[in-house]
């Protein structure tokens, strides 16, 4: 059966969050006071592919992420790809690239080929400030790395207003020699994260900037994507927009989400979930539960307000307390 929920949205994505540390402190994601799980309230790497393979077997999901905090502190992380690969589903990891050279070769070898990779500058000074460790060039090292062994890469830059949306026709024109593809992430409120609408580059603003000096053109985007592409014609690589807050996708989504310990969270945005790990663990079918989660999802950003200027307040208040960090992308 598929997941549908009462606005009409058949739901065919799952992000799942396997750690909630990590080994940058990113300005934007985590507060300084984050509090991380213990081991035993994450959940294992049985318990992922047993829930796992509910929703694809059950659910009719397609394609799996991999996320955190930052999922290559896991040990197990390989492992896990390689039980997902085994459903048969699309699957996906996102990462700071810090540690992506101490295991590259056994993610390769468990099948996974393609990457979303947080990277938010190519200054290294600028890059110790947002991630708060100085680590720039091994992370682009590992970078380059990856997309040399053949993986398919995804460039998440968050674009932030005043800290680095004067990079931004350098990450375009990566795209020219790169069959990379660039996404630019309109930068959201979080818990802690310092977020104000004033602070916001928009899509438009991007676009024009952009135009100002490439022509480009535009791609046909999947039904269910949340970023809008574009390429520079004649260039290998892309580049896309996803445009949270200006104008955000949320009639479109398809995705779940699935905190490190076995929380159900219908839109990135919620505020409410539903606990599937501790029923799994007493032996109860979870089903119903995620069934009346995705039920519950609202309209449109997990039922908050537009982000405008007048409703800064209101909007900051209503949010989860929760950092990324926590959540996953």
């Amino acid at each position: 059966m598929a997941l549908l929920d009462t606005h009409g949205r058949t739901h065919r994505s799952l992000r799942i969050s396997i750690v909630d540390k990590c080994d940058l402190r990113c300005t934007y994601c985590m507060p300084e006071d984050q509090r991380f799980l213990r081991r035993e309230e994450l959940m294992t790497r049985e318990e992922i592919a047993t829930i796992a393979r509910l929703f694809v077997e059950r659910y009719g999901i397609t394609k799996i992420r991999l996320t955190g905090g930052e999922p290559l502190l896991r040990p197990d992380a390989a492992a896990i790809v390689n039980d997902l690969m085994a459903l048969h589903v699309k699957v996906g990891l996102t990462t700071n690239a810090v540690s992506l050279h101490d295991h590259l070769d056994e993610l390769w070898s468990a099948g996974l080929r393609s990457l979303n990779v947080s990277l938010d500058t190519f200054d290294a000074d600028r890059f110790k400030r947002i991630a708060r460790r100085d680590l720039y060039d091994q992370v682009w090292r590992n970078v380059r790395q990856a997309h040399d062994k053949g993986m398919r890469i995804k460039l998440n830059m968050v674009v932030m207003r005043g800290m680095n949306d004067d990079e931004i026709l350098r990450f375009v024109e990566l795209t020219q020699h790169n069959d990379i593809h660039v996404r630019f992430i309109e930068f959201m409120p979080f818990a802690g994260n310092g977020w104000g609408r004033e602070r916001v580059y928009t899509y438009s603003e991007m676009l024009g900037h952009i135009g100002s000096v490439h022509s480009f053109e535009k791609l046909n985007d999947d039904a269910h994507s949340t970023a809008k592409a574009y390429r520079v014609p004649g260039w290998e690589g892309t580049f896309a927009v996803i445009s949270t807050v200006t104008e955000p996708f949320c009639g479109s989504c398809d995705r779940l989400r699935l905190t490190a310990e076995g929380k159900m969270r219908n839109c990135l945005f919620a505020r409410e979930e539903t606990d599937l790990l501790a029923p799994l663990r007493r032996g109860e079918d979870i089903a119903p539960l995620i069934e009346a989660n995705v039920l519950a999802k609202h309209a449109m950003l997990g039922g908050l307000p537009p982000f405008r200027p007048e409703k800064q307040e209101e909007v900051l208040h209503d949010l989860s307390a929760r950092p990324m960090v926590s959540i996953g992308g």
